[in-house]
């Protein structure tokens, strides 16, 4: 198996290697490290990320896009790059042709990621919160890409729910028209990202990884086109108080609604803007539910192949 074959894409031999004998593989996405958190943090938790990857048995395959490449598996020092640059793009599945045309640094999506890691052969890709419908989306139609990616993209997307800045009832009726399972590992009700209720069900509740991995397998069998969200909630010792979370994104939205910031640009503004009104609090719970998601998307991922 070679995936060198397209001048566009470039998979780390650890990645290939493990996708070729067989063993299990993990994509993370690198939004987190361009658009998602400060730097140096941002650095140091991609790498502890990847850490927490191996600790579990997998193999992490972070994906970005870097001098003209889409790259599946970058070094420590390309992270670090990710992480200083002063102008990354923020690359979803419309603007990755763009990206490597223009020879950017991108930091990929939920969306573009997994579109990359199913060009690799990657089963699992472990994130903080999917994109969804946004708050105010009536008026806006601001939905994000994710969302159709989930629905035609057959890879399973391990988080913390939706982010919680977003309109989470809308966008579980918009994943169930789409046809896309949201299955929550131990947990009945869908975790907020901060906080781990939000008061909206899952459509299953599962409480192990080998019953994910069936689902998972069957799906295939059955020929179902699309993805699966595994819904984890943030460890408890880990989550924020639900009314502290929603008093910051309500002020976060009204400043964002003031300055005209929409589209692509809103929901690194809102997550900036809520972690500063929160202090260091919501950071250090988004570093600790990716981690989390992490270790459950290794242990899927081991568990697809038994």
């Amino acid at each position: 198996m070679s995936f060198e074959s397209s001048p566009y894409l470039g998979v780390a031999p650890e990645v290939t290697a493990a996708l070729v004998e067989a063993r299990p593989v993990v994509a993370l996405e690198s939004t987190i490290i361009t658009h998602g958190m400060p730097y140096p943090r941002n650095v140091e938790t991609a790498l502890g990320v990847e850490a927490v990857v191996r600790q579990n048995g997998a193999v992490p395959a972070t994906i970005a896009v870097l001098d003209g490449r889409l790259r599946v598996g970058v070094s420590a020092d390309e992270i670090e790059r990710l992480g200083s640059d002063r102008a990354p793009m923020k690359v979803s599945r419309r603007d990755l042709a763009f990206a490597i045309h223009s020879g950017l640094v991108g930091g990929t999506t939920v969306a573009a990621t997994m579109l990359t890691a199913a060009m690799a052969g990657i089963d699992v890709f472990a994130t903080g919160g999917i994109g969804g419908v946004h708050r105010g989306a009536t008026e806006s139609f601001d939905v994000s890409a994710d969302l159709q990616e989930l629905a035609r993209t057959d890879v399973t997307v391990v988080c913390a729910g939706v982010k919680s800045i977003l309109d989470i009832g809308l966008t579980l009726e918009y994943l169930e028209t789409l046809g896309v399972p949201v299955i929550g590992f131990r947990t009945d009700e869908m975790p907020a990202f901060y906080t781990t209720r939000s008061t909206y069900r899952v459509s299953q509740r599962l409480d192990t990884t080998a019953d994910i991995a069936s689902v998972i397998q069957i799906r295939k069998l059955l020929g179902l086109a699309g993805g699966v969200v595994v819904a984890n909630p943030i460890p408890a010792e880990h989550a924020m108080d639900r009314e502290v979370m929603e008093q910051a994104i309500g002020a976060a939205l009204a400043e964002a609604q003031i300055q005209g910031v929409s589209g692509k640009d809103a929901t690194p503004f809102l997550l900036g803007r809520v972690a500063e009104l929160t202090g260091s609090e919501s950071l250090d719970a988004n570093v600790e539910l990716v981690k989390s998601n992490a270790r459950l998307a290794s242990q899927i991922a081991t568990a697809l192949l038994v």
